[in-house]
């Protein structure tokens, strides 16, 4: 089987794994950029599936897929939305933590220590929607695994996929500024030289067979010490939408 994991990237994310839900911990800048990340997930797939999200269970009847799932940060949400969420990991480590905290929420998560490229040797039914946030920019053959995650999702579904973009900005904010003087991350938890900028990340997802259909930055303010969305700046954090042609 072939597979775009990269051992090296698995272990840094195997040596922070039992600090998923710690709000102050390893994954902070996570924990802060999430219900950013949650309004951007969110808005795309309701947009999508004509889902109202002010109602009860607004993604009952929908598969999701959370690829890179870690501790569960995003695959929790999804599941109190009402959809049927499959979580996986390269990282074995990450997985019964994840399962341990989704017991304690009362949440039933499909979780595996598994890859996109495991889960199409197996008889696995397509997803509706994928989760590919963080992902991309730890993995030794971008497009291999976006082809991958194309052959996952059902035609007419929807992918969000966020990454870093490639820049003096990037390198400043992402790996001297959160790594080496806010000390969010442990040194080389990121290697620059993987960043893809947006317009390189949507050549990729055509190339795998997908059409990008939307792309946003994520903005931190110092001050406030709070992400928003830009449809403008996509200097750093960026995310992007795409959908597998029906």
């Amino acid at each position: 089987m072939t597979t775009t994991i990269d051992p090296t990237e698995i272990e840094k994310f195997e040596a922070m794994a039992a600090e998923w839900w710690d709000p102050n911990g390893k994954f902070k800048p996570l924990h802060m950029l999430n219900p950013c990340r949650l309004d951007y997930i969110t808005t795309q797939i309701a947009g999508e599936f004509d889902r109202d999200l002010s109602g009860d269970a607004p993604f009952e009847g929908l598969r999701i897929l959370d690829i890179g799932c870690g501790g569960g940060l995003l695959s929790e949400p999804m599941a109190r939305l009402g959809a049927t969420v499959v979580g996986v990991d390269a990282a074995a480590r990450n997985i019964p933590v994840a399962q341990a905290h989704a017991a304690q929420s009362g949440l039933e998560i499909d979780y595996r220590h598994t890859s996109a490229e495991a889960l199409l040797e197996t008889d696995e039914p397509p997803f509706d929607a994928i989760l590919n946030m963080e992902v991309v920019e730890h993995v030794s053959d971008p497009l291999g695994y976006l082809t991958a995650c194309h052959d996952l999702l059902r035609p007419g579904g929807l992918m969000c996929c966020s990454t870093l973009n490639r820049n003096a900005k990037s390198y400043v904010m992402a790996i001297i500024g959160a790594e080496q003087v806010m000390r969010w991350l442990p040194k080389g938890t990121h290697e620059w030289s993987k960043f893809i900028t947006p317009d390189e990340l949507y050549d990729l997802l055509r190339q795998a067979g997908l059409t990008p259909v939307d792309r946003m930055g994520f903005v931190f303010n110092p001050l406030s010490w709070t992400w928003r969305l830009s449809d403008r700046d996509l200097s750093v954090n960026y995310v992007t939408a795409s959908l597998r042609p029906a």
